[in-house]
């Protein structure tokens, strides 16, 4: 368990990063809106989180990426469904933060879920519901 939260650290804080930077270089480049950056963010770091997640953190490659891919796209989805909901009430609800600080704060908490969730489910041996 330690070795796995040590990897889901190290995977997670490479795939937040790259969410991190893709929404700075949108919105600060690009001057496209934090919340739209924030998507394209979630759609690149995707690629990042699973590939690192399947093969270090669960090490779930003797399991079909039929199983896997559709799962943790499930929690991913749903993990930044919750980020893009935090992400919009903190710009709403606290427009003094920075945005990127309100980013920072969300990119912690759904990471807890995501990897709840991706243990419990997405990279599950066995395969069941």
């Amino acid at each position: 368990m330690k070795q796995q939260l040590s990897w889901f650290v190290l995977v997670g804080m490479a795939a937040s990063l790259t969410h991190y930077l893709v929404v700075l270089g949108l919105v600060g480049c690009a001057d496209w809106h934090p919340l739209r950056a924030n998507v394209m963010a979630f759609l690149i770091a995707f690629g990042v989180s699973y590939t690192g997640h399947r093969h270090l953190t669960f090490k779930a490659q003797a399991i079909s990426h039929r199983q896997t891919l559709p799962r943790f796209f499930a929690v991913a989805l749903a993990s930044f469904l919750l980020n893009q909901g935090l992400f919009a009430y903190l710009l709403l609800a606290r427009p003094q933060l920075p945005y990127f600080v309100s980013l920072g704060i969300v990119l912690v908490v759904v990471a807890v879920v995501t990897f709840v969730s991706s243990r419990l489910w997405a990279f599950r041996q066995g395969g069941h519901a």
